[in-house]
């Protein structure tokens, strides 16, 4: 269907707050926005593709959802829906919406996709995508995802009017923390860069100018109005953490993690200037094929002010560095255990270590030198951790002294 655009088109409502506003004008071309449960994702999806459809002629748009019951009642039934939002262009003869896609007066096509096992991406395999939606992010795997974007190009990109050049092709995504892919939507996303930096990733993760924008159940006022008890219901979900992820969109608690009580805002702080007669001391965490941990901490000799005016007690724990030795979400380095041992000894910084605490898995010995002796030949030199996450008879585990410092009295 194609015919002239409509002088006076009856009025649609895609009326957005400004945080959507924001994703939908940023000049990233790779998008997360979300975090909290209740900032209007999918409104904004539905909104950017109506107008960047309208403002550009041919443009091709894909908006998944894994199942395809959901992304039926997300997306296109519903009074927010497609056909409730475009019923006036329906009636009018400037859209058309048939068997999931919706079709527009300048050639334009919002197609509605789902992706729910990871074979299914090859579905989309002769796909041309010039703007990629994508909603519910972590309920996707990585695959399905590297896979659609590969599929995001400028081959039958229109010509783009003015204020456009740039910024398509483009990704939008929109999620909430959790899900089986939270882990890597936050490597890939959260953890990247500060929240609202613009980041050009290098060519292996896409190449595109990549941006998280938090969005919290404050700042979509539409909520309020409409349901404003939702919050409470909100509340009332029963675990502390996924209270946390979805009323603040906390991407560092994880439901059923074991240090549920972690909290950045309690946990982290910014770097000081750490008095040199304080122990210090290293642990390690081995793994080759899974990644492994190296951490660097300083245990506090007094009370201690900090600059941002917290007090830092005596004896806590202050991880000071630390090398996380991945290459993707799960996925590590594949160092020998001689290069793992000189990359911490050149990480050292020229301090000196008390001691320093391992996985007792390094002890273990088959026939050969052990992990640890093979480290100890290179100046590294552990002993055995306490990694026990239940306690037994005698003192009480690593894990639990760590929960037991963590934990607000």
């Amino acid at each position: 269907m194609r015919r002239t655009a409509p002088v006076e088109p009856a009025r649609i409502d895609l009326a957005l707050h400004p945080k959507q506003a924001v994703a939908l004008t940023t000049a990233a071309t790779e998008v997360l926005y979300g975090g909290a449960a209740g900032g209007g994702k999918s409104h904004l999806m539905r909104a950017a593709a109506i107008l960047w459809a309208t403002a550009i002629a041919g443009l091709q748009i894909y908006l998944f959802r894994r199942k395809l019951p959901d992304l039926l009642k997300n997306h296109m039934e519903g009074p927010k829906g497609f056909r409730v939002l475009l019923a006036p262009w329906v009636a009018a003869g400037f859209v058309e919406i048939v068997e999931g896609v919706v079709r527009f007066w300048n050639g334009s096509r919002i197609y509605l996709c789902h992706c729910q096992h990871d074979k299914d991406r090859f579905n989309y395999a002769g796909a041309e995508i010039h703007v990629l939606l994508v909603d519910e992010l972590t309920h996707f795997s990585e695959p399905i995802y590297r896979f659609l974007r590969g599929r995001v190009r400028a081959v039958g990109l229109p010509e783009l009017p003015a204020g456009y050049s740039g910024r398509f092709p483009r990704v939008l995504c929109g999620s909430n923390p959790g899900g089986p892919g939270h882990h890597w939507v936050k490597a890939a996303f959260v953890d990247v860069a500060a929240p609202m930096e613009l980041r050009r990733m290098r060519d292996a993760e896409g190449g595109m100018l990549r941006q998280y924008i938090p969005a919290r159940l404050d700042d979509n006022p539409a909520m309020a109005d409409d349901d404003p008890e939702y919050r409470a219901r909100l509340r009332g979900l029963g675990s502390a953490a996924l209270v946390q992820a979805m009323e603040n969109g906390d991407w560092n608690v994880v439901e059923g993690a074991y240090f549920d009580c972690w909290s950045t805002a309690r946990h982290v702080i910014r770097p000081f200037a750490i008095p040199g007669w304080w122990t210090r001391f290293r642990s390690f965490d081995w793994g080759s094929a899974s990644p492994f941990s190296v951490g660097w901490w300083a245990v506090a000799g007094e009370d201690t002010p900090h600059p941002d005016g917290a007090v830092i007690p005596r004896g806590a724990l202050i991880r000071t560095r630390e090398w996380y030795g991945a290459r993707g979400p799960n996925l590590g380095l594949k160092l020998s255990n001689v290069q793992i041992a000189e990359g911490i000894a050149a990480r050292d910084g020229g301090e000196r270590f008390a001691y320093g605490v391992a996985d007792p898995s390094i002890f273990r010995t088959d026939g050969g030198p052990s992990i640890a002796e093979q480290m100890s030949r290179r100046g590294i030199v552990w002993r055995r951790a306490d990694n026990r996450r239940v306690p037994g008879i005698g003192p009480v585990s690593g894990w639990d002294q760590m929960r037991q410092l963590s934990t607000p009295e």
